[in-house]
């Protein structure tokens, strides 16, 4: 696993109360009620959370992997992300899904565009060998 030489950001957060509880970030640009996934309560979830920054990073890295191909991302290219917590054997488990669509680009080059993204997003990096991920462009 390498060593980050330079650091660009550290995003610092303090949560309490666990999947009941409440999150906010040192600077306070992020509020967040948390409540458990399929509870009703008002707040959102670790799994939604996730699913948000990676998707949000995901185009990021898009945006890269389509300028080596001397493209531009259209403005409303957009990365529908589903994050599943599950058990297997009483122990618990994610997975997820990333369907991407770039409205105007041909399926093979926006596969192409997606595959190579998962290569380029930290997200991407981190969950690799651990989760089991699917990625479509659609």
């Amino acid at each position: 696993m390498p060593n980050i030489d330079n650091v660009l950001y550290t995003g610092r957060t303090h949560t309490t109360g666990g999947r009941d509880g409440f999150a906010r970030s040192d600077d306070a640009a992020l509020e967040v009620k948390l409540s458990p996934p399929g509870s009703g309560g008002a707040g959102t979830n670790p799994e939604q959370l996730f699913a948000a920054g990676w998707s949000a990073c995901f185009i990021g890295a898009m945006t890269r992997a389509a300028g080596k191909r001397q493209l531009r991302l259209p403005a409303d290219t957009s990365v529908y992300a589903e994050v599943d917590l599950g058990t297997t054997e009483n122990q618990f488990f994610l997975q997820a899904r990333l369907n991407v669509s770039i409205p105007g680009v041909d399926r093979d080059t926006a596969q192409a565009i997606v595959d190579e993204a998962h290569q380029i997003c930290p997200y991407s990096k981190a969950t690799r060998g651990n989760i089991n991920v699917e990625l479509r462009a659609i």
